[in-house]
């Protein structure tokens, strides 16, 4: 552990608490995924990322995480778009979980586990059989099964919404509910829709049921951090705590709620009507993916954040001038004097160094501020370009490296220039032997065996041993 205190707010109790893990040493995190009906946009990226920084954050200092987000296949706006779109339901799933991978591909966001609902309908029927066997929940005449919302004593802490006229929700289903309020955990099917057999009849997964069952299943009973954008608070995760907690009768549930603030445009809501939605494959089109992540870390994450061309063509500078930055470090490493003395500058900028680094380490300590956390880095590209490059000592110039390495642990914007090289170049490294493996068999074929024998010998030069048995030729790298 870097001996960092980490402290992020939890909306279940609305105060700043320090990191505390059920396990010492591990992090279990869960974030609510897409529902896979349309192309991502620019607002989903933002909870994508900031979750995946947290992420390596939390790695960084030590602890070892275990983040899952999960995939709604199967959902009211899946079929929806199927029924206008004349397609069946399962095609729209592939298109659009397809853009899904595409788009974390391009923001580096990494993720442990996707749980899809169509492949937990099981668990998620047995986990509905639970609640009613508790008395958590009852079976409407039509085969839907109900959250009996008053049996929970809890409901509308997380939110803060304590007057039950505020709950009210699934307008359609008011006929059959004992409570306006109560919320499905099974839908019965209707024609055409798809559907699972069930105890209750054919239907498929309310929307709340499924996170409570795959977070379960792959965190445990208990976990660390339950994570999405502010719209999920009410009612998406005021039901799914109460549903878990009902079911497992263990509180709490998850010890830290954490909600990333919702993306606007220019100030306003985005939305189809006003037809500023911004697919993040467009995005990508005119600005760096890299940017972009930058862009979302620029701000602290519970604070709404507004989309501009300003905004953005600033982040696009600010990674080109990180890239600029990494650049001179590795060849400055390579030129730079080794001395057995600093001087008092030298031994100013250290500090300085030194300074920034703790400064980045903090702010991310605190609430995860990433915005003052990106200001360290900025003073650090700052030192780089004004003094460390024009009296390059090898000591300063490592010491930059291995910091502005760190910070992009975080960042994760410059991990091709830190990396080893791309499976890509492995590949095209292994095609070309092949190529010039090919060619010396047809000399050999020829009997050219002296030409044969001087690529044999030119290519052991590079670390690259060829083997033959026959006419036939293996190879390996020498590491």
């Amino acid at each position: 552990m870097y001996g960092v205190p980490i402290k992020l707010y939890n909306t279940l109790t609305r105060k700043l608490e320090p990191i505390q893990p059920f396990e010492p040493g591990i992090i279990r995190v869960y974030v609510c995924g897409p529902t896979v009906y349309d192309y991502n946009h620019i607002g989903h990226g933002r909870t994508y990322v900031i979750f995946d920084a947290l992420k390596r954050f939390l790695s960084l200092v030590g602890y070892h995480v275990y983040h899952v987000m999960n995939i709604t296949d199967i959902d009211d706006k899946i079929i929806n778009r199927a029924r206008e779109e004349n397609r069946d339901w399962r095609d729209i799933v592939d298109e659009f979980t397809k853009d899904y991978f595409e788009v974390l591909e391009k923001l580096n966001v990494r993720v442990d586990l996707h749980p899809r609902v169509s492949e937990h309908i099981g668990e998620i029927i047995e986990f509905v059989q639970t609640l009613i066997d508790k008395g958590y929940a009852y079976v409407a005449p039509s085969g839907s099964v109900y959250f009996d919302v008053d049996k929970y004593p809890d409901y509308g802490v997380l939110s803060g919404r304590k007057d039950k006229q505020l709950w009210s929700q699934e307008q359609e289903f008011l006929s059959e509910k004992k409570n306006p309020y109560d919320f499905a955990l099974w839908k019965a099917a209707k024609p055409g829709e798809p559907y699972w057999e069930s105890p209750w009849g054919k239907g498929r997964p309310g929307w709340h049921i499924e996170c409570s069952v795959m977070s379960s299943r792959y965190l445990g009973k208990q976990f660390d951090i339950h994570g999405g954008g502010t719209d999920l608070i009410f009612p998406h995760h005021e039901n799914e705590r109460a549903q878990s907690e009902a079911a497992f009768g263990l509180k709490p549930w998850v010890k830290y709620w954490i909600h990333v603030g919702m993306v606007t445009i220019r100030g306003d809501k985005m939305s189809k009507s006003l037809g500023n939605i911004i697919p993040l494959r467009e995005a990508f089109k005119k600005w760096h993916p890299e940017a972009i992540r930058l862009w979302y870390l620029s701000l602290h994450y519970r604070k709404p954040q507004d989309f501009t061309d300003e905004a953005m063509n600033q982040m696009n500078r600010f990674y080109e001038r990180l890239v600029a930055t990494v650049n001179l470090l590795n060849k400055l490493i390579d030129e730079a004097e080794s001395p057995h003395r600093l001087s008092d500058e030298d031994l100013g900028i250290l500090g300085k160094l030194y300074s920034i680094r703790q400064g980045f380490l903090e702010a991310l300590g605190d609430d995860f501020n990433t915005a003052k956390a990106l200001a360290m880095v900025h003073e650090l590209t700052s030192i780089v370009f004004k003094h460390i490059q024009y009296k390059p000592k090898y000591t300063l110039v490592v010491k930059a490296y291995q910091i502005l390495r760190e910070f992009n642990h975080v960042l994760g914007v410059l991990d091709k220039y830190f990396e080893k090289p791309s499976r890509e170049l492995e590949t095209l490294v292994d095609n070309l032997v092949e190529v010039i493996v090919k060619v010396r068999k047809e000399l050999r074929q020829r009997r050219e065996y002296s030409l044969a024998d001087n690529i044999r010998s030119e290519l052991e030069k590079l670390g690259i041993v060829l083997m033959d048995k026959g006419l036939e030729t293996t190879w390996l790298i020498k590491k």
